[in-house]
């Protein structure tokens, strides 16, 4: 069941972004039964979209390697934290749905993720080979960061 607050409001309001429920993706087998929320990211109070993100509410095996959160910056809005601020606002939707902890994960290549990841204070736990059944590998991702985050801790 969706939390009320997705079919009234569908925006989520920060400070220099809001996040704008774009679709729900019901669990099904396709998703190894793990649903998602996908939203546009927006400069707050305006209808300028900078990126897109996604949280998948669930852990499974999948998710270990992919991350329960998913981001892009459109290139002409990078290097202003927006990603960033993006995950601080996902990590209250995931507390919504009680979740205690979240996997998000980068490729080593990636540094400016990285440096999200770092800045959202994860606790990195390996660099790990995906398998080879894996959508990831299959797109030519085969390496990837992995980064705890514990949502129940004072920050």
């Amino acid at each position: 069941m969706w939390p009320w607050f997705f079919s009234k409001d569908p925006r989520i309001q920060g400070k220099e972004i809001d996040l704008l429920l774009e679709q729900k993706v019901c669990a099904s087998h396709f998703n190894r039964w793990v649903p998602s929320l996908c939203y546009g990211i927006y400069l707050h109070d305006s209808c300028t979209r900078v990126g897109c993100c996604d949280i998948r509410l669930g852990m499974n095996e999948e998710l270990y390697y992919a991350g329960n959160i998913g981001y892009t910056v459109n290139p002409e809005y990078r290097g202003h934290h927006y990603a960033l601020q993006a995950c601080l606002l996902l990590f209250e939707v995931a507390k919504n749905y009680d979740m205690d902890k979240l996997i998000i994960t980068c490729s080593p290549e990636n540094t400016a993720s990285k440096k999200t990841l770092i800045r959202l204070g994860g606790k990195y736990l390996e660099t790990a080979t995906v398998p080879q059944r894996h959508w990831l590998y299959r797109r030519g991702e085969p390496i990837k960061e992995i980064y705890r985050f514990d949502l129940r801790k004072d920050r």
